[in-house]
């Protein structure tokens, strides 16, 4: 009985590993070929033709970041940046593309990038040299405007705190102003919030729309 029962044993064993061995193989080929296809898939919409990053810039050079565009110059630029907008990576806010010092180069509302600085009058008194965004990991964010007033150099300082709403959503909460001219420097007004979807960004440019609907467009510097 007993020298009967161990060869039976011993068959029973044999024949039933086979397949599951071959299971244990199938399972992960099957896990493994779905993320490869989807990253083919998404590679052609991680970078733009070079045309339309060149369009964009040529079309906002010269302007005084947008002041001096009319109105279907403006349209022009919304029109090329929906195009790059086709382009954008999936949750651009969570790649460090978005980290480096920008330029704005254009706003479609002057007034949003440098407040009262930017009015009609503020442009008449107050020269703007240069506006700069400085985006460093993990969360901060500073905003600077550099001008020129009755001979005194002078900029504007913001800090602010990035907090992430989704994958293409910003918020930002900036700390009280901080002007300087010459070697005087003074802070006034209370903290203040932006929101700001990312519509696009590469090595070279970023684009972005505000809550309102203004449209940013930032060369890296």
């Amino acid at each position: 009985m007993s020298a009967s029962a161990a060869p039976t044993h011993v068959r029973f064993s044999s024949a039933a590993s086979p397949p599951f061995a071959a299971a244990a193989l199938r399972r992960p080929r099957r896990r493994c070929s779905p993320p490869v296809r989807c990253s083919l898939a998404a590679e052609p919409g991680l970078r733009a033709p070079p045309e339309l990053i060149d369009s964009i810039l040529s079309k906002v050079k010269g302007t005084d970041r947008g002041v001096l565009l009319p109105k279907d110059g403006n349209q022009e630029v919304a029109d090329v940046a929906v195009q790059l907008a086709k382009y954008c990576i999936d949750d651009p806010v969570k790649s460090p593309l978005i980290f480096g010092e920008w330029e704005v180069v254009y706003c479609s509302v002057p007034t949003s990038p440098g407040g009262l600085y930017r009015t009609p009058l503020g442009r008449l008194i107050f020269k703007t040299d240069e506006m700069v965004q400085v985006v460093e990991a993990p969360d901060v964010v500073r905003n600077k405007v550099s001008f020129s007033v009755f001979g005194f150099d002078g900029a504007v300082s913001l800090k602010g705190k990035l907090n992430v709403l989704d994958g293409k959503w910003i918020q930002v909460i900036f700390e009280p102003p901080e002007v300087k001219v010459g070697s005087l420097g003074f802070q006034y007004g209370g903290e203040s919030e932006v929101k700001l979807e990312i519509t696009y960004v590469d090595e070279k440019i970023r684009l972005g729309k505000g809550s309102r609907g203004s449209l940013f467009v930032f060369l890296r510097r």
